[in-house]
Order: C-alpha cells, then structure tokens, then sequence
C-alpha cells in the first residue's frame, strides 16, 4: 500500500504533495510548483526542499525563516517522503 496523494494544512497555508513515480513526488502550493522531490536527492538537498514546504505550511518569520521549528521541518520532510515512497 501506498499513499498517491496528501495535502498539509497549517496556519500559513496549504501544500500538495502528489507521488510522481517510485521514489519521487511533486510538492505544490496553489498554482505554485515548490520542488520536485526524489530519493536521488541528498539528505541536505530533502532538508532544504522540506524547508521550503514548511514555509507556506507555518508562515516565515520577520527574516523570511520557516515560523517553525527543526523538528516541524523534520515532520514536513517525513510525509514528503512517504508520499514519494522514500
């Protein structure tokens, strides 16, 4: 069994997360493409996709900063990767 599709709602909006092939997913906000995620990646490469996701998901701060956590990008970057199979 696996998960094709998954939205994350949070305070500072919403992102898609739909599973392209094995190993690889689309994240999108609106109309807006964030990143294209595969396991291809590196750990720093996932992380920092992750970041930008959790942006919309808890907002930014005065500093353009997720309005989150480590541990809250760490979760962000979790469903990314069980929707893209990882």
């Amino acid at each position: 069994m696996f998960i094709k599709q998954i939205v994350i709602k949070g305070s500072g909006g919403e992102v898609e997360i739909a599973r392209l092939a094995p190993g690889a997913a689309l994240v999108t906000s609106g109309d807006r493409v964030l990143c294209e995620f595969t396991t291809r990646d590196g750990t720093d490469v996932r992380f920092a996709k992750a970041y930008e996701a959790a942006k919309v998901v808890y907002g930014t701060d005065s500093k353009g900063r997720a309005n989150g956590t480590n541990s809250m990008v760490r979760e962000v970057l979790h469903e990314i990767e069980r929707v893209a199979g990882c």
